[in-house]
């Protein structure tokens, strides 16, 4: 039996291969957890400065594994298969480390899910994404009505939760869903190339940078601005920052430790 989870060290980044091609990489309560465990795990070590997600052969993720949402008919078992996705979600959305979302084919409901919870996406032209709640019943549940309009906005949001209609790379990346949209073959040299430049950076500012973001979207603007400030203080008494000013001041190139 295969691993639904493949993990594999390139520089600094560590790659994530959600691996079930037979079942177009569908999110199962085994496959959600692998990805939760493995980027907490990987927070511990400050060799890998960045994630990389991606699906084995040519699908990111069509969301829920269908066997498992059949089986939710009652609110408990429906609960205990958000919580998985929650469990996930929340572990790359907290990781200390920037996760970048490598997107070929469908990237469909919670597959789209997961990649929200994400730093980055970066999407091959031929792509697809939609939310297909709409169509068996339901609403996303893992993320989708609150990730994706904070990312897109209310009214492109409410229009893919409504219709179910899948939307090609060019208009996720014309709607802000995605950063990139290159050739499907340059999907993950794309991704690594981000991590490469995220690495280059004092590991601690990228992460600060990434608590500000995160938090402060869900702050008005006056608490928000005062936790960034925080934040800045807090790294002004960092020994990357006294090594970044004297690399800048000496016109070399820094070398960050992570404290």
């Amino acid at each position: 039996m295969s691993e639904v989870l493949l993990t594999e060290i390139r520089g600094p980044a560590a790659i994530l291969t959600m691996n079930r091609p037979e079942k177009y990489n569908a999110l199962s309560d085994e496959l959600l957890r692998a990805i939760g465990d493995k980027v907490r795990e990987l927070d511990e070590d400050w060799s890998v400065r960045g994630i990389v997600l991606a699906g084995a052969e040519k699908y990111f993720s069509t969301g829920a594994d269908l066997g498992g949402a059949l089986d939710a008919q009652n609110l408990p078992a429906t609960h205990s298969m958000l919580d998985c996705f929650d469990y996930c979600n929340r572990a790359i959305e907290r990781s200390r480390k920037p996760v970048v979302a490598a997107i070929n084919g469908y990237c469909l409901t919670g597959g789209l899910e997961v990649a929200l919870a994400c730093d980055i996406r970066v999407a091959g032209s031929g792509s697809k994404f939609g939310i297909t709640s709409s169509k068996i019943g339901s609403v996303a549940g893992a993320g989708g009505t609150q990730r994706l309009p904070r990312t897109v906005g209310a009214e492109w949001a409410k229009d893919l939760l409504f219709s179910a209609d899948f939307i090609d790379a060019d208009t996720a990346m014309r709607i802000g869903l995605v950063s990139r949209v290159v050739a499907p073959e340059e999907v993950m040299n794309t991704a690594l190339a981000r991590v490469d430049a995220y690495a280059a950076r004092a590991p601690l500012s990228v992460w600060y940078a990434k608590i500000a973001v995160n938090k402060g979207m869900q702050m008005d603007l006056d608490p928000a601005l005062e936790f960034e400030r925080h934040l800045t203080a807090s790294l002004f008494t960092t020994e990357d920052r006294t090594e970044g000013m004297s690399a800048f001041l000496e016109k070399r190139d820094a070398e960050f430790k992570g404290r």
